[in-house]
């Protein structure tokens, strides 16, 4: 007489349950990535606590969108490329964003630079630079 392996009975309902919860936190990293998001857009801030850089990715946010305070430009920057750990908060990144424009006409880094919005897509004519609260522009 033979019985049933343990991964016959058991290896479904591992499987689907991994599943779910590998779903369930891309949907919690989502929904904390929108709630900073309102937070910086709505209030300017504050930038603490934020989601880490692979909570970010994990959840859909590729981009992270940067205004430079010298020459009011917004920029998007790679959050997969960015030489950190992912576990490093994004709000944590805005002492090393510099605008290299500003920093070519000054001859120095110029490192003045606020953290607007997480984003899906790069900024482009299709996908313009986020608004801080309704009517700035």
């Amino acid at each position: 007489m033979s019985t049933k392996s343990r991964e016959y009975l058991f290896g479904t309902q591992i499987k689907m349950s991994a599943e779910r919860a590998k779903e369930a936190r891309k949907e919690a990293d989502k929904l904390a990535c929108e709630a900073w998001n309102y937070r910086m857009l709505g209030y300017k801030g504050p930038a603490q606590p934020s989601p880490t850089i692979g909570d970010a990715i994990n959840g859909g946010y590729l981009y992270l969108e940067v205004r430079c305070l010298g020459c009011d430009t917004n920029q998007s920057v790679a959050l997969d490329i960015i030489r950190r750990s992912k576990t490093t908060p994004v709000h944590e990144l805005e002492r090393y964003m510099r605008c290299k424009d500003c920093s070519q006409v000054r001859g120095y880094p110029y490192k003045r630079s606020k953290l607007v919005a997480l984003r899906l897509t790069k900024i482009s004519v299709g996908h313009p630079a986020s608004t801080w609260w309704p009517g700035e522009r």
